[in-house]
């Protein structure tokens, strides 16, 4: 495989997962779990989201290898399948953070 084409495999995974934590709800979720491994429920608490459209999302980051499924009778719990992702995520919004408006990123000149 040459150079390049490992690079375009690279960028086109860094685009699906960009894609995928796109989604407020799914970020949310990712959040929420922190550290710990959670059941469906307590994702539902502190989400607000209806256990459906929860369950919805954990299958699409769960297929997608960011979160785990733990069967824990009578319980299925949730954890991050690396818990880097939530240092990456601070660093997002910390670089967010410096860039002036937080929901405008950076500007084109890179400057605030």
């Amino acid at each position: 495989m040459s150079t390049l084409a490992y690079q375009q495999a690279e960028v086109a995974a860094l685009g699906r997962l960009f894609k995928l934590l796109a989604e407020p709800n799914r970020l949310r979720i990712l959040l929420s779990l922190g550290v710990d491994c959670r059941p469906v429920a307590a994702i539902v608490a502190a989400t607000g989201l209806s256990q459906t459209n929860c369950s919805f999302h954990l299958r699409l980051l769960r297929e997608a290898g960011v979160v785990r499924a733990e069967p824990r009778p009578p319980f299925v719990f949730y954890c991050l399948h690396d818990p880097t992702l939530l240092s990456i995520v601070e660093e997002l919004r910390q670089w967010l953070g410096g860039c002036g408006d937080a929901g405008n990123g950076p500007s084109r000149s890179g400057k605030a």
